[in-house]
């Protein structure tokens, strides 16, 4: 199969752009034409999967998909033909494009989930094995139904995370921004007046237009020196194991962060858990999917160990608790699941715990770090003022005797 970038154009004239694969130019024309669209004009590309980055499937769409064939499949419908209402409404076009070659695939014998394998960075392979378990027990529609629940769930958590990030990022930035001015444009304004005085400055004052000196001569490094730190660290993550488990390791410790970040994966774990052991996947299935789910090398390592306990014929909990990094919360619960039969109730009320907790430790994260950029930038402009007013008012002290 071959992938091509194509342009085409519907039936009221919009052209509309987009990614498919096909055996062949024909083939190519044919699948548009069955989307309602007439093409252009096409060029091979060298990639050969979709990526949510490169064809802008977003998480949204993935939610309508699974509302779609949840309400489909509910009622009965074929999945060939909600797949085909779907393709018909769909309103990303290179959306469209993957439902109506999933529609082909299904139609050259393939099931849905082995359809889906197609594309693994749209449909993960927890979401895979998910319709795969549900094509098995018969419980297509509850699975669509689950996975759209804990998509949404996944948008509302990556909104409340961005909270903790993008207000320190915005403050950090007119912090920063008012530094700059402060060291470039306004202390050597006063430490040139401070310098003609003719007495011997304070260590502070000394510091301070040590400081605006490097800003004022070397205002490339300081503008350049935060990139290339993190190209640098970026490239190390993502070429070196090590580095990544110590760096996922230590945003576990970040002060204020790092117990909100734990819990968000903890919460994401549990919750993608329960909703595969529900659908009929084994437990050493869920952990081993569990670990791609929770995007974290030391819980990951975690899970592995935890794996390997149960295989040799330890229980659920005692394997969890062995690893050291799940809370006693997670544990108890656990335990009480094996104990009454139920493993998959007992995470949900775990994940509904800590999705309560989690927004409540956001909201007070918020809180403090208004005062916190408040302070920093106080502490700037009094070492400023302390520093170019004290030899000032000591020179005026001294006039005075």
């Amino acid at each position: 199969m071959t992938m091509y970038a194509y342009r085409s154009m519907d039936a009221n004239g919009k052209k509309i752009k987009g990614t498919m694969d096909a055996a062949n130019l024909p083939e190519l024309e044919l699948r548009l034409k069955r989307m309602d669209l007439d093409l252009i004009d096409c060029k091979e590309q060298t990639e050969k999967t979709f990526s949510l980055g490169s064809v802008k499937i977003t998480r949204k769409d993935l939610i309508n998909f699974c509302f779609h064939m949840e309400q489909m499949t509910g009622a009965g419908v074929p999945i060939l033909e909600g797949l085909g209402d779907l393709r018909d409404s769909a309103e990303n076009a290179r959306f469209r494009g993957v439902v109506a070659d999933l529609i082909e695939n299904i139609e050259g014998g393939s099931q849905l989930s082995e359809a889906m394998d197609r594309y693994p960075l749209i449909f993960d392979k927890t979401f895979t094995s998910l319709i795969t378990a549900g094509e098995k027990t018969g419980k297509i529609s509850d699975v669509f139904k689950s996975l759209g629940e804990s998509l949404k769930w996944q948008d509302e958590l990556t909104a409340q995370t961005k909270k903790i990030v993008m207000y320190p990022a915005f403050v950090g930035t007119i912090v920063l921004g008012v530094t700059l001015f402060l060291m470039i444009y306004l202390v050597p304004q006063l430490t040139g007046f401070i310098k003609n005085m003719g007495q011997e400055l304070p260590m502070h004052t000394k510091a301070l237009i040590f400081v605006s000196d490097i800003f004022i001569n070397y205002w490339y490094v300081v503008v350049t020196l935060p990139v290339v730190v993190w190209v640098a660290v970026v490239i190390l993550l993502k070429n070196s194991a090590s580095a990544r488990y110590k760096a996922d390791g230590y945003k576990l410790r970040i002060w204020m962060v790092g117990p909100v970040l734990h819990k968000i994966i903890l919460s994401r774990f549990v919750t993608f858990f329960a909703l595969m052991y529900e659908s009929g996947i084994t437990i050493l299935d869920c952990i081993r999917l569990s670990e791609g789910i929770v995007n974290n090398e030391v819980i990951a390592a975690g899970l592995r160990r935890a794996g390997a306990l149960i295989s040799e014929g330890q229980s659920v909990a005692d394997a969890f608790q062995s690893t050291g990094i799940f809370p006693a919360l997670v544990i108890r619960m656990l335990k009480i699941g094996e104990a009454t039969g139920s493993l998959d109730n007992a995470l949900r009320n775990v994940s509904y715990f800590y999705n309560r907790d989690i927004k409540e430790m956001i909201e007070k994260v918020q809180a403090m770090i208004e005062p916190v950029m408040t302070v920093v930038l106080g502490l700037i402009l009094g070492w400023i003022m302390m520093s170019v007013l004290g030899p000032i008012y000591d020179t005026i002290s001294k006039m005075k005797t």
